[in-house]
């Protein structure tokens, strides 16, 4: 193992890569798994991130043969010898094309929403993935960088097969990887964590990337790497605060999730860019985690969310600042608990698919303005929330996302779910106070 997960292998990756900071460099990462690798690269050169989605042309009767490759903006690239060796026609080139455009054309949307893909023409383009195995789609990237009008491609990758050089040929202008080991099987017996990387962590780690280059007061810095006290515990977090921020949100994760959530972390960019500061920090120790039940556990969970905001009052980016709870799942029944304890001064709480009635007892004494966002398909949970509201005596509302399940997997749902979240904690962002009920 040389990494302990992908954002590792990117800090890591990002040193041999200092030649290219402060010249027009755009940085792409290779969904889904290079992307946080490329993140953490993109940060330290303070370049611009974007992805770079390639759709592989399979021949049509033997799919894992590559007749070429596609690109956004129309771009192709077509191994005319495959074509012609396999006896593959126009029309069937079509039919692949159009089905492989579909897809791409999907995820582009997934990704980005109605931003345009970063432009390339006349600039140095580093394309980065998590790893070289067989080499195929890194050498469809560098093609298709080049075919979109990029000046020099550099592929830069944080381990890869001794020969690997030879795999890629000419297709990039620089090739760059620390590690290249003869004993090489799969890319990830490098990785001591090399879980699937989701459709949400790719947006959030994009979300996280264009805040950090917003113009000043549209977004916040890139945050800090935060120790937060917890009783006698220590635990890691990340603050974030905008300059003039209106008020700091702090997550509490549930199920078992941690301040690396996604879902989360692009709920956290998103209201960063609204000048709202974010608190993301672990209520669990690695052993705690171990044990499931306490997952469960909301009193401790809501007591470690309580000492974390105690530490966060002290501060100094957080004086005189509105404080304010986001939680998820389990979390937001923590949230709850917390904000009801008689000297919480919570602005207000939002739960993103949550368990509030975990709270139980609790919830009457939560003087805080609640937003209570469930799934419109998550019936189950919408009921629980809908119980759970009826027992809240401060200003509440639910928000029901018509076709979203719990997770909020479905396009555009999450990003319903950070306006939401936003305009509550931007209406509500001043000390907590009792209010009236809204139905």
């Amino acid at each position: 193992m040389l990494f302990l997960d992908r954002r590792d292998a990117g800090r890591r990756l990002a040193p041999l890569l200092k030649h290219l900071e402060g010249t027009d460099v755009v940085v792409l990462g290779l969904p889904r798994g290079g992307v946080p690798v490329a993140a953490e690269v993109a940060k330290a050169l303070g370049a611009p991130l974007d992805v770079c989605l390639v759709r592989k042309l399979g021949v049509p009767f033997q799919p894992e043969l590559g007749m070429g490759a596609i690109g956004e903006g129309g771009v192709r690239v077509i191994n005319d010898e495959v074509v012609r060796t396999a006896r593959v026609t126009a029309h069937d080139l079509a039919v692949v094309e159009a089905r492989e455009r579909e897809v791409l054309e999907s995820r582009a949307q997934r990704y980005r929403g109605e931003r345009e893909p970063a432009a390339l023409t006349g600039r140095t383009v580093l394309i980065v993935d998590d790893g070289v195995a067989t080499g195929s789609t890194a050498r469809a990237a560098c093609q298709i960088a080049h075919a979109r009008g990029a000046a020099r491609v550099v592929l830069a990758v944080p381990v890869a097969p001794q020969d690997w050089a030879a795999r890629l040929g000419a297709d990039a202008d620089e090739l760059v990887c620390p590690h290249t080991p003869w004993s090489f099987y799969a890319i990830g017996q490098f990785y001591a964590d090399f879980s699937q990387t989701d459709d949400d962590e790719v947006v959030a780690c994009l979300q996280e990337a264009l805040a950090r280059r917003a113009p000043s007061g549209q977004a916040g810095p890139e945050g800090r790497e935060a120790n937060v006290r917890a009783g006698p515990l220590v635990l890691r977090g990340q603050l974030t605060v905008p300059e003039g921020a209106l008020g700091i949100v702090v997550f509490a994760h549930g199920s078992g999730s941690s301040r690396r959530s996604p879902r989360n972390r692009f709920v956290a960019a998103g209201l960063n860019r609204a000048g709202l500061g974010t608190l993301l920090c672990d209520l669990l120790t690695e052993e705690e985690e171990m044990d499931r039940a306490n997952v469960f556990d909301t009193e401790l969970l809501a007591r470690r969310l309580t000492d974390a905001t105690g530490w966060l009052r002290e501060q100094p980016e957080a004086q005189g600042l509105a404080i304010g709870y986001f939680g998820a799942s389990t979390g937001a029944a923590a949230a709850l608990w917390a904000a009801a304890e008689p000297d919480a001064r919570i602005a207000a709480v939002v739960s993103r698919g949550g368990r509030p009635d975990l709270a139980g007892p609790r919830l009457p004494a939560v003087t805080a303005p609640t937003l209570l966002i469930v799934g419109g398909d998550d019936r189950l949970v919408l009921g629980l929330n809908r119980d759970a509201q009826a027992r809240l005596r401060c200003e509440s509302e639910l928000a029901v996302v018509p076709g979203a399940t719990h997770l909020f997997e479905e396009p555009g749902t999450l990003e319903q779910v950070t306006h939401l979240a936003r305009d509550w904690f931007t209406d509500h962002m001043a000390p907590a106070h009792h209010g009236v009920t809204r139905f």
